[in-house]
């Protein structure tokens, strides 16, 4: 249990790291520094340059690869939402959004956007925990299939299963992980009691969702492996460091013990 004093009654704390705080101040100093060249006389294409390089410099402070990703693309959206690229055929905008709806459905957004699990990132995880021959792994989310081939280096003679909400990604992934069972489907619908480990590589506000769906439904002596994100209600079993930027994996054996 944390200690700490509470605030006085009828206080509001407010975090200025919340997000989307650091996204939306990284944007406006991007516009500020923009408009400052622009009428200090500079060209658009030296003021959209020295902008968004400012953007990419603030990407870096942000907390998971995801959001360095927003933050460092937002101000050269939306300098092309505002009318920069005023040539460009009105419909010409839906391509991108149709292209994004497609690869990766609305109805997954509330879960992790896609983001590959590092060649390595699960290096020691069969040592640390044994599984027998034929063991069934799940991958909740398997993307493109980095993970499932990260766990198929670990258990060799396990069977390993994805499944992926986006159709065009687990296709390919069912093409780069010959080895596995790649199913389009919705993760959080997928019965988890069939497998002996189940790994997510989720975001934070996913993992209370990810350690309630492993309480009902993961059997006794069954794992729940995620990487970086850990479940903050509940002690874990081992804690591997990955040597991958500091990430670790948090291990949990059900039945699981809170903290």
């Amino acid at each position: 249990m944390r200690s700490g004093r509470l605030p006085p009654a009828g206080t509001v704390r407010f975090r200025a790291d919340a997000w989307p705080l650091p996204a939306l101040a990284a944007w406006a100093v991007c516009w500020i520094v923009f408009a400052c060249l622009r009428s200090a006389g500079a060209s658009a294409g030296f003021a959209v340059g020295v902008s968004a390089l400012a953007g990419a410099a603030l990407a870096t402070g942000a907390s998971t690869p995801w959001r360095r990703v927003f933050v460092a693309s937002g101000f050269p959206l939306s300098l092309l939402a505002s009318g920069a690229a005023g040539d460009l055929a009105a419909w010409a905008w839906l391509l991108p959004l149709a292209a994004l709806a497609l690869l990766y459905p609305v109805t997954s957004w509330r879960d992790a956007p896609m983001f590959p699990t590092r060649r390595g990132a699960l290096a020691g995880l069969g040592k640390r925990v044994a599984l027998p021959e034929g063991a069934a792994i799940l991958d909740a989310g398997c993307g493109l299939g980095d993970a499932l081939r990260e766990l198929h280096r670990e258990y060799p003679h396990a069977r390993c299963v994805g499944v992926e909400r986006s159709r065009p990604l687990a296709f390919a992934a069912a093409l780069r992980c010959r080895f596995a069972s790649v199913d389009p489907g919705d993760m959080w619908a997928a019965d988890w009691s069939r497998y002996d480990l189940v790994y997510v590589f989720q975001r934070p506000e996913s993992m209370a969702r990810a350690a309630e769906k492993a309480a009902r439904e993961l059997r006794a002596g069954a794992w729940l492996a995620s990487l970086e994100f850990e479940v903050t209600t509940l002690r874990p079993t081992e804690v591997i460091d990955c040597g991958t930027g500091g990430r670790k994996l948090w291990l949990y054996q059900a039945p699981r013990r809170p903290r």
